[in-house]
């Protein structure tokens, strides 16, 4: 188990440290029990990958015996946070963030321990302190530390000024203020002296650290981890599209599986180390095997075995294990319906109506029909070929017809050519 002795290099080995402010942390985590802080920002009902990095964070700090809080940003959520953003955030309504707040709850309690104990979490909504205050005494007590010089010069929001169109409203301009405020109230009530967050929250960390500098007179520290990239480069935001969410009815327990199942070679081993706790001597084995048998993919597996269970539960895991298997599999005609839809969602479809096997229908009709084929011949040729499954048994006969026996459900055929080539036809 990780210690305090070890956690900061056990976090530099796993890659989890992109910047800290002051060199010493290391040892100081070491020597002392911190408390330390994350936020999460409810604009959306669930968070993503990138907020289960700071859960986890926020785990393994708590694991090593120092005490974490989670803050859920029912206050700055009414704000917005500018970073990595290039345009205005739509502003929500307070009821909208209490009930965001409410999902996200819940899904950072599947991760970090909040049951009493000596390494206790804590759990707290920043508008319990921030709504209360009075725009004056904000400003005079807290706004008179902050420059504007500076502000304007950080990067989330130079980025925005410079684009006419849509510059930058005073809302957004002041949530660093808010967050850096955070700080300095966690660091009164709870004795906080770490923040920890994703990379583009350096800006909004530093100030905090200065804040309770000034107004305190105490030190503070900071710490990044790098930022997860979508398949397009972009920062896997939860208010931008193409993202993996932790809630499912975003993204399903398959759907969740499968993002983590087909993670190519090159990031397998980083992704082993950034979501799950398996030790050096797991996580090391197994990339050797991405270089010695990488067609195997037995990390691809662990690793969304390993996530999936974490975030989902085990069942779930183990469910979506038995759906992916069956997308190639005899199987899967023991899928549910539902499971069934969901795993061929990507996959063409077409319907067909139910009248055309009263008498049987041709498979080769069929495979034109679906376009799995081009002409009879061409259709025949594959079958031949051994390259055409139905409800993925290999077909040998060209003359052969579906009937309402072959049925999945009652209603779905499951069409297939050579490896990749799914279509799903839909009689009803």
């Amino acid at each position: 188990m990780v210690t305090s002795k070890d956690i900061y290099s056990e976090l530099e080995w796993r890659g989890l440290i992109h910047q800290v402010t002051d060199d010493r942390l290391g040892s100081m985590l070491a020597a002392e029990r911190f408390v330390l802080y994350c936020g999460f920002d409810p604009t959306a009902d669930s968070l993503h990958l990138g907020g289960l990095i700071q859960l986890l964070g926020l785990r393994r700090m708590q694991v090593a015996g120092h005490r974490p809080i989670a803050v859920m940003g029912g206050g700055t959520g009414l704000i917005g946070d500018p970073s990595g953003r290039e345009s205005e955030r739509t502003l929500l309504a307070p009821e909208a963030i209490e009930a965001n707040i409410a999902a996200i709850r819940g899904q950072a309690e599947r991760i970090v321990d909040f049951s009493p104990g000596s390494s206790q979490a804590i759990l707290v909504n920043n508008a319990d302190w921030l709504r209360p205050l009075k725009l004056t005494d904000f400003l005079r007590d807290i706004g008179k530390h902050f420059s504007v010089n500076q502000m304007v010069a950080r990067d989330s929001v130079r980025n925005r000024l410079e684009n006419r169109e849509q510059g930058i409203s005073y809302t957004e301009f002041t949530y660093m203020l808010l967050q850096s405020y955070d700080f300095l109230h966690l660091h009164r009530e709870h004795n906080c002296r770490l923040q920890i967050g994703g990379s583009d929250q350096w800006g909004n960390i530093t100030y905090g650290i200065e804040l309770i500098r000034k107004v305190a007179g105490a030190d503070a520290y900071g710490l990044t981890s790098p930022l997860i990239k979508g398949l397009g480069g972009a920062k896997m935001g939860k208010s931008v599209g193409g993202n993996v969410w932790l809630d499912p009815a975003r993204t399903s327990p398959y759907r969740f599986y499968q993002h983590f199942i087909n993670v190519d070679d090159a990031r397998v081993g980083q992704f082993l180390r950034f979501f799950t706790f398996l030790g050096r001597d797991a996580i090391d084995e197994l990339d050797k095997q991405v270089k010695k048998s990488p067609q195997r993919r037995e990390a691809q597996r662990v690793l969304a075995r390993e996530v999936t269970a974490l975030v989902h539960g085990p069942d779930e895991a183990a469910r979506a294990e038995r759906a992916s298997q069956a997308l190639f599999g005899r199987q899967i005609a023991e899928l549910g319906e539902r499971e069934l839809l969901e795993v061929l969602s990507d996959a063409p479809s077409s319907n067909r109506p139910p009248s055309e096997l009263a008498g049987g229908m041709p498979l080769i009709d069929l495979l034109i029909h679906a376009g799995l084929a081009t002409s009879r011949k061409n259709a025949r040729e594959f079958i031949g070929g051994g390259g055409v499954y139905v409800n993925n048994t290999k077909q040998t006969d060209a003359d052969r017809s579906v009937s309402e026996g072959d049925l999945l459900h009652g209603r779905y055929l499951v069409l297939r050519r050579g490896k990749k080539n799914h279509h799903l036809v839909s009689f009803g």
